[in-house]
Protein backbone atom coordinates (compact mmCIF):
# COMPACT_ATOMS: atom_id res chain seq x y z
CA UNK A 1 0.00 0.00 0.00
CA UNK A 2 1.33 3.22 -0.88
CA UNK A 3 1.25 6.70 1.29
CA UNK A 4 -1.21 8.36 -1.25
CA UNK A 5 -3.64 5.29 -0.29
CA UNK A 6 -3.39 4.57 3.44
CA UNK A 7 -3.73 8.62 3.37
CA UNK A 8 -6.91 8.67 1.20
CA UNK A 9 -8.68 5.99 3.70
CA UNK A 10 -7.82 8.36 6.55
CA UNK A 11 -9.77 10.98 4.87
CA UNK A 12 -12.57 8.58 3.74
CA UNK A 13 -12.98 7.09 7.07
CA UNK A 14 -16.81 7.58 8.36
CA UNK A 15 -18.21 7.40 11.42
CA UNK A 16 -22.04 7.31 10.99
CA UNK A 17 -21.57 9.07 7.89
CA UNK A 18 -19.19 11.84 8.45
CA UNK A 19 -15.90 11.77 7.85
CA UNK A 20 -13.26 11.25 10.66
CA UNK A 21 -11.13 14.60 9.45
CA UNK A 22 -14.64 16.97 9.60
CA UNK A 23 -14.98 15.26 13.18
CA UNK A 24 -11.36 16.65 13.89
CA UNK A 25 -11.77 20.14 12.26
CA UNK A 26 -15.46 20.61 14.54
CA UNK A 27 -13.13 20.25 17.69
CA UNK A 28 -10.24 22.07 16.59
CA UNK A 29 -12.80 25.24 15.96
CA UNK A 30 -14.51 24.59 18.82
CA UNK A 31 -11.21 24.71 21.16
CA UNK A 32 -9.98 27.69 19.03
CA UNK A 33 -13.30 29.83 19.96
CA UNK A 34 -12.74 28.35 24.15
CA UNK A 35 -10.18 29.66 23.72
CA UNK A 36 -10.62 33.36 22.44
CA UNK A 37 -13.26 33.43 24.61
CA UNK A 38 -10.89 32.77 27.63
CA UNK A 39 -8.60 35.19 25.93
CA UNK A 40 -11.33 37.81 25.85
CA UNK A 41 -12.79 37.39 29.04
CA UNK A 42 -9.13 37.74 31.23
CA UNK A 43 -8.04 40.93 29.22
CA UNK A 44 -11.60 42.42 30.18
CA UNK A 45 -10.78 41.74 33.80
CA UNK A 46 -7.20 43.09 33.30
CA UNK A 47 -8.82 46.18 31.62
CA UNK A 48 -11.27 46.42 34.54
CA UNK A 49 -7.81 46.26 37.02
CA UNK A 50 -6.07 48.76 34.96
CA UNK A 51 -9.19 51.17 35.20
CA UNK A 52 -9.26 50.87 39.03
CA UNK A 53 -5.45 51.47 39.20
CA UNK A 54 -5.61 54.17 37.11
CA UNK A 55 -8.70 56.23 39.17
CA UNK A 56 -6.48 55.42 42.15
CA UNK A 57 -4.02 56.83 40.58
CA UNK A 58 -5.83 60.02 39.99
CA UNK A 59 -7.59 59.91 43.77
CA UNK A 60 -3.97 60.22 45.13
CA UNK A 61 -2.98 62.94 42.73
CA UNK A 62 -6.13 64.72 43.83
CA UNK A 63 -5.03 64.17 47.93
CA UNK A 64 -1.47 65.06 47.48
CA UNK A 65 -2.49 68.39 45.87
CA UNK A 66 -4.86 68.89 48.91
CA UNK A 67 -2.26 68.29 51.08
CA UNK A 68 0.08 70.30 49.40
CA UNK A 69 -2.35 72.97 49.69
CA UNK A 70 -2.92 72.52 53.18
CA UNK A 71 1.42 72.39 53.78
CA UNK A 72 1.06 75.63 52.33
CA UNK A 73 -1.59 77.36 54.49
CA UNK A 74 -0.08 75.86 57.51
CA UNK A 75 3.47 77.44 56.75
CA UNK A 76 2.21 80.83 55.43
CA UNK A 77 5.02 83.53 57.88
CA UNK A 78 1.72 85.34 59.06
CA UNK A 79 -0.38 82.63 60.05
CA UNK A 80 3.08 81.21 61.98
CA UNK A 81 3.67 84.56 63.42
CA UNK A 82 -0.15 85.28 64.82
CA UNK A 83 0.18 81.78 66.66
CA UNK A 84 3.61 82.82 67.74
CA UNK A 85 2.17 85.67 69.43
CA UNK A 86 -0.85 84.57 70.94
CA UNK A 87 1.25 81.91 72.63
CA UNK A 88 3.54 84.90 74.28
CA UNK A 89 6.60 84.40 71.96
CA UNK A 90 8.09 87.10 70.38
CA UNK A 91 12.02 87.80 68.88
CA UNK A 92 14.90 87.54 70.70
CA UNK A 93 15.78 90.87 72.01
CA UNK A 94 19.29 91.83 70.77
CA UNK A 95 20.51 92.15 74.34
CA UNK A 96 20.24 88.92 75.69
CA UNK A 97 22.68 87.61 73.27
CA UNK A 98 25.79 85.21 75.17
CA UNK A 99 28.96 86.20 74.97
CA UNK A 100 31.94 83.29 73.86
CA UNK A 101 33.16 83.76 77.69
CA UNK A 102 29.79 82.89 79.31
CA UNK A 103 28.92 79.64 77.38
CA UNK A 104 29.97 77.17 80.11
CA UNK A 105 27.68 79.12 82.16
CA UNK A 106 24.55 78.74 80.26
CA UNK A 107 25.30 74.49 79.64
CA UNK A 108 22.86 72.35 80.88
CA UNK A 109 23.52 70.91 84.26
CA UNK A 110 23.67 66.98 83.89
CA UNK A 111 20.96 65.14 85.83
CA UNK A 112 22.30 62.77 88.67
CA UNK A 113 23.35 59.34 87.82
CA UNK A 114 20.14 57.51 89.39
CA UNK A 115 20.71 55.28 92.80
CA UNK A 116 20.31 51.64 92.31
CA UNK A 117 19.65 49.78 95.94
CA UNK A 118 21.28 46.98 96.49
CA UNK A 119 19.62 44.92 98.72
CA UNK A 120 21.80 41.99 100.61
CA UNK A 121 20.92 38.52 99.12
CA UNK A 122 18.40 36.16 101.36
CA UNK A 123 20.17 33.11 102.54
CA UNK A 124 19.90 29.99 100.29
CA UNK A 125 18.04 26.81 100.96
CA UNK A 126 20.19 24.32 102.12
CA UNK A 127 21.32 21.84 98.79
CA UNK A 128 19.67 18.78 98.62
CA UNK A 129 22.51 16.79 98.61
CA UNK A 130 24.01 18.27 102.17
CA UNK A 131 23.30 16.06 105.03
CA UNK A 132 20.60 17.79 107.11
CA UNK A 133 20.98 18.66 111.04
CA UNK A 134 19.60 17.46 113.32
CA UNK A 135 17.84 19.21 116.22
CA UNK A 136 18.39 17.80 119.64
Amino acid sequence: MSAAGTLKRVFDWKVRGVRWVEIIGLMLVAAMIFSVYLAKAAAASESARIASLERQITENGQRVRLLRAEVARLEQPGRLEALSRMAGLGPVDVHRQAAEASLPELAPVPEPAPVVIVTPTAPTAPAADAPAEVAR
